[in-house]
């Protein structure tokens, strides 16, 4: 490394830089002449040089928006550059890869997966009580259930008479599901601390039935702000929903005979047991897919606007004060999952085509770029707190972690479990308990998240 002399052809002049102010001001504003045979290590060693850290700190490096995966002088001749030429190197701190740390036993495969962080809520009588955080999950036995961060069931919700394919949080005490038995429900359950840890499973009753779809239901996103909920449904419809039941119209009541098979005696029984339970008609119907709808979406800064992806191969652009389709783009593929990196206005699309596909709702063009690397449909999307950061579910049995800056995974998560030709059909995140995975083998799995900052 040197500050003042030549370049030679194996050396080049660089400038680092952060968009992280503090450690701009540790950093020498003049470029400098280094080795074009360094690749991520030997650039953080100069970095912490620079920055004078009593630890070494590992780092990512960034060329014109993208991630350096090699040596300099690879990325030099993969662009056609020179070592005359001069590089603004951006760094940013590297994501530590993610640790394994428990695995949860369930009956039955794992078919959706939600989570939410403690929180401080009033007991109804003057006072608090910190809420320790959950993990929600639905399952092909038709149970949702309730975990603590330890792996301990804390509250069963039965009601659904087929596998649960969507599950969502409220709050710490109120949930939405919806499963292939075509019903949306509204629960409620009490709160649970980890001093009650050694309680009985506590169940949990539905307040309230969605009442609509024709055929599975299988997607569902909630806006906390505005008390609304998006269901899409193998139907190929969307429905608009209130987590309040009195803004909605009541619901004709549904003979169990109709709804379900005679052959079925749990399902009969339960859906006789449902016979008490008010029922809700959604708020409005959003039709214009022309195959079944596998993710729905809230935008993230205004909840009058609302996304779909479908197996019709479309996402679409909802107005939802009208109700109406206002804009439709068209790929080659069917779309099986949706997330959103809101900070970049990008819309996150896993398709049946094994990618994951990068759209901004606001351009003309389809798609900004691909991610690639699985092997299978790609059917579940979230996102962390860190603005590039993506997180995958695929039936190749694996979860990945993607940084859009990069064209391919940071880091590849595999089952515990080990299990042959497992899928993997849900994932989650959440700060306080890591990156959740859950599937085909049973198991629902916790890795850390390491630092996404």
């Amino acid at each position: 490394m040197s500050e003042s002399q030549p370049a030679s052809k194996d050396q080049i002049k660089v400038k680092f830089f952060t968009r992280d102010e503090d450690e701009s001001l540790h950093c020498s504003s003049n470029p400098i002449y280094i080795p074009v045979s360094l690749k991520r290590f030997g650039l953080s060693e100069i970095v912490n040089h620079l920055l004078e850290t009593e630890t070494p700190v590992p780092f990512e490096f960034l060329v014109d928006g993208t991630i350096l995966k090699t040596d300099i002088q690879e990325y030099l001749v993969k662009n056609g550059l020179s070592t005359e030429a001069f590089l603004t190197l951006e760094y940013t701190r590297a994501v530590l890869p993610p640790k394994f740390l428990s695995s949860f036993n369930n009956d039955d495969w794992i078919s959706s997966v939600d989570s939410i962080g403690s929180m401080e809520l009033t007991d109804g009588q003057g006072g608090t009580l910190q809420t320790d955080p959950k993990i929600l999950t639905g399952s092909y036995d038709g149970i949702v259930r309730i975990y603590n961060s330890s792996g301990k069931v804390e509250t069963q919700l039965t009601g659904h008479s087929q596998p649960v394919k969507a599950v969502k949080f409220i709050s710490p005490t109120k949930f939405v599901t919806a499963g292939m038995d075509r019903s949306i429900r509204l629960w409620r359950a009490g709160v649970i601390s980890n001093e009650d840890v050694d309680k009985d499973t506590q169940a949990g009753h539905t307040f309230a039935l969605l009442d609509y779809h024709k055929s599975a239901v299988s997607t569902l996103d909630l806006h906390i702000g505005s008390n609304r909920i998006l269901s899409g449904s193998y139907d190929n419809s969307i429905a608009y929903w209130s987590t309040n039941p009195k803004e909605m119209n009541t619901a004709d009541a549904v003979d169990p005979s109709e709804r379900l098979s005679s052959s079925s005696r749990k399902r009969l029984k339960l859906a006789i047991k449902d016979s008490s339970i008010k029922r809700k008609s959604p708020l409005a119907i959003l039709e214009s897919h022309r195959a079944p709808v596998e993710g729905v979406l809230f935008d993230s800064n205004d909840p009058t606007i609302a996304y779909s992806v479908s197996q019709d191969h479309t996402i679409k652009t909802w107005d939802l004060i009208t109700a109406r389709c206002v804009d439709t783009k068209q790929t080659n593929y069917s779309l099986l999952s949706l997330t959103s990196l809101k900070n970049m206005n990008l819309l996150a699309t896993g398709s049946s085509a094994r990618h994951i596909n990068l759209h901004d709702p606001r351009s003309s063009k389809v798609t900004t770029s691909q991610l690639i690397g699985h092997t299978n449909f790609v059917v579940s999307l979230t996102t962390t707190d860190n603005d590039y950061m993506l997180i995958s579910g695929s039936h190749d049995g694996t979860a990945k972690i993607w940084d859009i800056r990069a064209n391919k995974a940071m880091y590849t998560i595999t089952r515990e479990s080990q299990e042959k030709r497992s899928k993997v059909f849900a994932v989650s995140w959440e700060k306080e308990i890591g990156i959740l995975s859950a599937g085909s083998d049973k198991k629902l799995q916790i890795n850390s998240s390491a630092e996404f900052k």
